[in-house]
């Protein structure tokens, strides 16, 4: 099933998929393309009774795409094949919100935004100038570039994010958590999940886990106020450790990482990278 819309601007994407895979290109100008395939009998009839409509939503064109979920056992599932493809190109800084169960999600270009609802679906995307909202059991989170806040929350996904411009909030049991460079709070927590933030800028960063181990990258320039506490695990720090607010120009960091049996470890963060142009907040 094809079918195409002719837009202005950016528009609003809503993608009901249960299994299978959706792929997202922002970089059709005017026009939103759907292109749902199917890889056997009974996903082809659902792709036949799927929906897929033009409507509008706060003055921004919206397109539905609702794909009914498969009634019964998926023996198809059990031989490794995927259900049904979803394939959307549409302009640059289009939104997308998907709900799905097992189907995975890969977006390539620029989103003015992402919110995903899944169990097992892996998210993938490279830079979203918005903000990002995820809600997932096990699938892993990925993303490049985020220009404004980012919300997790997953049991035993991993999260990989290389830059945040807004502010972070990941909570996590068992799946490790990896921020390459932060611009603002951050909030993790996690049980037996290891924690690296490889860069932070500004503001407070909480960083709790029971078993997991935590390393914080101080980016150079910036004050650091550090309140670390473990019970069974070991603190390492490369910045002197003090319970005074430092004096001083450059942004504050208020590191407060604490632990049960998990290692602890403070560093100076490498200079930036050379990919963090093009999203701001």
């Amino acid at each position: 099933m094809e079918q195409s819309f002719e837009v202005a601007g950016p528009a609003e994407l809503e993608i009901r998929l249960a299994s299978g895979d959706i792929t997202i290109d922002p970089t059709l100008d005017g026009r939103v393309e759907v292109e749902l395939t199917a890889t056997d009998e009974e996903s082809q009839r659902l792709v036949d009774e799927a929906t897929i409509e033009l409507r509008e939503s706060h003055g921004r064109p919206l397109i539905v795409i609702e794909v009914q979920k498969k009634a019964g056992f998926n023996l198809g599932s059990l031989f490794g094949r995927q259900g049904i493809t979803c394939r959307v190109r549409c302009p640059e800084g289009s939104g997308v919100s998907a709900k799905t169960k097992s189907a995975d999600l890969l977006a390539h270009g620029v989103l003015g935004g992402l919110n995903v609802q899944t169990a097992s679906g892996d998210v993938e995307a490279d830079r979203v100038t918005g903000g990002v909202n995820v809600k997932s059991a096990s699938g892993d989170v990925s993303v490049r570039e985020v220009g404004a806040g980012v919300n997790v929350q997953c049991a035993s996904g991993d999260v990989d994010i290389e830059v945040v411009r807004g502010s972070i909030n990941v909570n996590s049991a068992s799946g490790d958590v990896t921020i390459g460079e932060a611009y603002d709070n951050v909030n993790v927590n996690t049980v037996s999940g290891d924690q690296d933030h490889g860069a932070v800028l500004r503001g407070t960063v909480s960083a709790h886990s029971v078993s997991g181990d935590v390393s914080i990258g101080v980016r150079r320039g910036s004050k650091v106020f550090l309140d670390c506490s473990t019970v069974n695990g070991d603190t390492n720090s490369e910045l002197e450790l003090s319970g005074d607010v430092p004096e001083g120009d450059g942004p504050l960091v208020e590191i407060r990482a604490k632990t049960v049996s998990g290692d602890i470890r403070i560093t100076r963060a490498p200079a930036p990278s050379d990919n963090t142009q093009g999203v701001h907040a």
